[in-house]
């Protein structure tokens, strides 16, 4: 195929078919935007449009030939992929596929403590067994790095069986740490490296960036192309290279999980999104550091508020520049707090921690922002300069780096047939120490697992899962009530 990265082939098919006078004998039932209700007319007219079907011309996502074809191809060129799948379902079902695709009941995969909890799923999903190998964790902030050569090594020698190891990278917080050892270790044993890469779609395209997890060497990667870059909420990328993968399963199931009846506008979004990156991404990705360095300069004259980078300026090429993370120099606002303040200032945060606020910026934000941003926090900071008091976010830091355990763990089995055979009760969160866990635990975002099920609730965890719903964060696997409950195994065994 020849390649002409100007053009967005689903797109322009899709545009010229509603340009079209033409009758719909076909679904959707909105025929084109005909009917929809009024009141959503404005919002909604022109897209629905463009939200068709697999009639003649438009291709089909589970069987591409034509449009959705070349447009994969493009994406594949663009990323440097040999071969790239739209994701409609988001990265989380490009994790499931990957997963599934490597792993049958009982296999054992290597997987990164601090993985999305699709990643869990897709272990549930397959009946497989993981071994967590824990990440470094920055003593200054408790954010993890990444994984350390070593650790790798040590769970290789221990699990030789391996299939191989899912990685999450960047951290949600934006630290990416090379990988190329990583994926030579791997290879050299002959096995996996499959990337969890939801939050860098926008990696390698600029040089203000790290390298992609593709370039680094890996065997499969997931990226959320709506992320940080401009497709719409849903779209994702599932990108392959190499002999280690088996391409065949993953596209059996891509189409066992993904809908039948997949959306032409994000689909064609996926399109657009990767031409605006093959034509322009450098400057548009530059354009976006800029307004982030504006911001960093103007937060730097405000004394109430800080950056917190587990960085060094040695690593400063392994941070994601577009995530920047803020909070209360002097200790007085949590990070829940400062977001409820952004808030109501009209500045809405990806996330708050116990301690600070993540703010993401993209190719997209403007100077506009960074000026609405600042002056919110101006506004903030002469409110509480009348606030006295100090949150001891010391503990709460040592609390979370507890939750991420030390070393390897055990192989710990997600095989849904047995965890059935279980007896399940439910206690009040606060008495739960001791217990196993029969639910996914997950502050949300990022949608990172405290507690996996089968996982033993240990004091530190206790104490840090407390210290979140005390100061009003959400927590998927929780019952809301007073007190807040946690349904746990009644037998005392895994």
């Amino acid at each position: 195929m020849t390649i002409d990265k100007n053009r967005a082939p689903l797109f322009e098919r899709l545009m010229r078919h509603a340009e079209q006078s033409y009758v719909s004998l076909h679904v959707p039932g909105h025929k084109s935007g005909q009917g929809l209700d009024p009141t959503a007319r404005p919002y909604y007219e022109s897209i629905m449009r463009l939200d068709l079907t697999e009639i003649s011309g438009l291709d089909d996502l589970h069987h591409p030939e034509e449009a959705i074809l070349e447009a994969q191809q493009l994406a594949a060129d663009c990323f440097g992929a040999e071969e790239s799948f739209f994701l409609i379902n988001g990265s989380t079902v490009g994790n499931l596929a990957m997963i599934l695709s490597v792993c049958r009941r009982g296999d054992l995969l290597l997987v990164q403590r601090d993985a999305h909890k699709s990643v869990i799923h897709g272990l549930m999903l397959a009946g497989a067994r993981a071994v967590f190998v824990s990440p470094e964790v920055d003593p200054l902030t408790g954010m993890t790095r990444g994984l350390r050569l070593e650790a790798i090594q040590e769970a290789l020698e221990k699990y030789p069986e391996a299939k191989g190891l899912l990685v999450t990278r960047p951290s949600y917080y934006g630290m990416a740490l090379p990988l190329q050892e990583i994926a030579q270790l791997l290879h050299e044993h002959g096995q996996l490296l499959l990337v969890d890469e939801a939050h860098g779609a926008h990696f390698g395209l600029h040089p203000a960036l790290p390298p992609s997890a593709l370039a680094c060497g890996a065997d499969a990667v997931v990226q959320s192309t709506h992320k940080l870059l401009t497709a719409m909420t849903m779209g994702a990328m599932l990108h392959v290279q190499g002999e280690l993968i088996d391409r065949n399963e993953l596209k059996r199931y891509l189409t066992m999980l993904q809908s039948s009846s997949p959306s032409y506008p994000l689909m064609a979004s996926l399109d657009l999104s990767r031409r605006q990156m093959h034509t322009e991404g450098s400057e548009l990705l530059g354009k976006g550091i800029e307004a982030v360095e504006k911001f960093t300069k103007g937060l730097e004259l405000l004394s109430d508020f800080t950056r917190l980078d587990p960085i060094s300026l040695q690593e400063i090429n392994c941070k994601d520049p577009f995530k920047v993370t803020i909070k209360d120099t002097h200790h007085r606002l949590s990070g829940f707090e400062l977001k409820d303040e952004l808030e109501a200032h009209g500045c809405f945060v990806e996330l708050a921690d116990p301690q600070a606020v993540l703010l993401v910026f993209s190719l997209a934000s403007t100077e506009q922002d960074v000026l609405k941003v600042l002056k919110a926090l101006k506004a903030i900071s002469l409110a509480i300069n009348e606030k006295t008091g100090e949150i001891n976010n010391e503990e709460i830091l040592r609390s979370y780096s507890s939750t991420v355990m030390p070393g390897l763990s055990k192989p710990v089995s997600f095989d849904e047939s047995n965890v059935r055979q279980k007896g399940t009760i439910q206690v009040a969160l606060k008495d739960a120490e001791g217990m196993l866990s029969a639910e996914m635990v997950v502050p949300y975002p990022p949608g990172i697992p405290v507690l996996c099920p089968g996982e033993l609730i240990s004091a530190e965890v206790l104490r840090y899962l407390m210290q979140l719903v005390a100061m009003g964060a959400r927590i998927h696997g929780l019952i809301d009530g007073e007190p807040p409950m946690l349904t746990v195994f009644s037998s005392a065994k895994p």
